[in-house]
């Protein structure tokens, strides 16, 4: 055999049984395993439309408030890459606001045509082209991580809570109530 043959052989051995050895079965850990894969989240993927009206109308808290459905999944209200909104099953009476709309209507655009970069500030008072808005002290949990001056969020009108909009940010896949102040 030429020798150089031998030398790719010689290299290319401990690749081929790590490769084979390496990669875990199916079998080996069931608990990792799932029936279906689990949908993707935030990446960039933008909802087609907001959350449906929700069937259960009493105002009463969401029964929980965790929202992870998949292991890996945020722990937060998020949207799945098929459009299905994790999170926003009821009406939540923490929500409720004696005077919906006290600061107007937002009016920049709704929905995937419209998305906007944030440019500053932070949870309880943050803008983008001259829009401020506040996120719902219910779940200013859920924004920790956001970039207050660079994430791209589309705005979604709430079909449950009056006075509020739904803020979904395009990178983490995950969505908060926010009041427009104007």
């Amino acid at each position: 055999m030429p020798t150089r043959f031998r030398l790719l052989m010689a290299a290319l051995l401990p690749l081929a049984v790590a490769a084979l050895y390496g990669q875990a079965r199916p079998e080996e850990y069931p608990a990792q395993r799932e029936a279906h894969p689990a949908p993707r989240t935030g990446g960039g993927y933008i909802p087609p439309h907001g959350p449906p009206r929700s069937e259960h109308r009493g105002e009463e808290p969401a029964v929980s408030e965790h929202h992870r459905d998949y292991q890996g999944h945020p722990e937060t209200p998020h949207v799945h890459n098929n459009g299905e909104w994790v999170g926003h099953e009821r009406r939540d009476a923490r929500l409720h606001l004696e005077r919906p709309w006290e600061h107007g209507h937002f009016s920049l655009g709704f929905g995937p045509g419209h998305v906007f970069r944030l440019e500053g500030g932070g949870p309880q008072r943050f803008w983008f082209r001259g829009a401020y808005f506040s996120v719902a002290p219910v779940d200013l949990a859920y924004v920790s991580g956001w970039l207050w001056d660079s994430d791209s969020i589309v705005i979604y009108e709430d079909p449950d809570d009056p006075g509020w909009y739904l803020a979904y940010n395009t990178r983490t896949g995950t969505y908060v109530h926010v009041m427009f102040l104007g």
